[in-house]
């Protein structure tokens, strides 16, 4: 036992470090925004432009160039679809019990309640998340996941309101927004033409290819310190009682759920596996905190939750990054880095 210690204790230490490696610059980033909407107190309409850059081009732009390059027998795995789906809804459903409990019944707030619990900032942090330490190969389910939980949050959202009667629409109206915010969603956009183009082998232009690189390169900088700034100029609200409890949910019960079915469904891709395992882990997006601010619920509440879940997010999924790239989280990730 003595003797293998010292070997047990490089190991360790050669994992942490490399934990380290992958997780500091990613919330660095964000850390950098952060201070920097801190100092220089930048009104919120100035990040207009840059997240019309991240949404609008540079996001998009990744995922077009990562999945038009894709073989396309990759892109129609169903099961993972269906599974990565369901688990954010069960993940809904939970957070908004709870909110039920918490707001003695209000429908919209719970609703909030519901989003802040399942809807991760996939946008923002998981690609510069999954692809750093993952590699070009979590590109895909990357993407997947993004696309379909942005659209079954774009579908709760307004229909759960619509309940409420915070949504002052009918029926139809209601049911045209919820697909002109999917089929509209330039996420969403990439995503299908990226799918088109693999479909169809289309050769793009080299002058075109190059542009989209250099799209690509600035997505994950650009959406990271932009994240940061969003969440230092946005006063932080009263801390709800129910707050710990939903990011409990958030930021550990969702990736254990979906790494849960994953691997109960088998034959799904190791990375694939730990793809799921760390976009679910991410913190709730700032789209949380759009949302309660478009319905007028919640607001200032869900401001807390945005920051806060950030915050605690750092220990929880550096901790996840460790249990993935050592084995620990048995994804089967690890045994494929060794065994390449």
């Amino acid at each position: 036992m003595d003797l293998n210690r010292p070997a047990n204790h490089k190991y360790f230490e050669s994992s942490m470090q490399n934990v380290i490696s992958l997780s500091l610059p990613f919330f660095g980033l964000i850390f950098l925004g952060y201070a920097a909407g801190k100092i220089k107190q930048i009104p919120e309409a100035g990040l207009g432009w840059m997240n019309f850059f991240v949404v609008y081009l540079a996001l998009p732009a990744l995922f077009f160039r990562l999945l038009s390059g894709t073989p396309f027998e990759e892109l129609a795995n169903f099961a993972f679809i269906a599974a990565t789906t369901f688990t954010t809804y069960i993940v809904f459903a939970v957070a908004f019990c709870i909110g039920v409990v918490a707001t003695r019944g209000s429908i919209a707030e719970s609703t909030i309640l519901g989003i802040a619990g399942a809807y991760s900032n996939v946008g923002y942090m998981g690609p510069g998340l999954t692809l750093a330490v993952l590699g070009e190969d979590a590109t895909v389910p990357t993407a997947l996941i993004l696309s379909f939980d942005n659209a079954l949050m774009f579908i709760l959202a307004p229909m759960m309101m619509a309940v409420a009667g915070a949504e002052d629409q009918s029926i139809a109206d209601t049911i045209k927004s919820i697909l002109w915010r999917i089929f509209s969603h330039p996420f969403i956009l990439a995503t299908i033409a990226g799918v088109l183009a693999a479909a169809f082998e289309l050769q793009q232009p080299q002058a075109f290819s190059t542009l989209l690189v250099y799209l690509s390169n600035a997505a994950a900088p650009c959406a990271l310190f932009a994240m940061g700034v969003s969440i230092a100029i946005r006063p932080i609200g009263r801390i709800p009682i129910e707050l710990p409890i939903v990011l409990a949910v958030k930021l550990i019960v969702h990736p254990l759920l979906i790494f849960m079915l994953l691997m109960w469904l088998g034959n799904i891709d190791p990375v694939w596996i730990a793809t799921a395992v760390l976009m679910a882990c991410l913190p709730p997006a700032t789209n949380v905190f759009v949302i309660a601010q478009h319905y007028g619920t919640y607001v200032q509440r869900a401001s807390s939750f945005v920051l806060i879940g950030t915050l605690v997010s750092i220990v929880t999924v550096t901790t996840f990054i460790w249990a993935i790239t050592t084995g620990a989280l048995p994804t089967g990730f690890a045994e494929v880095m060794r065994g390449g």
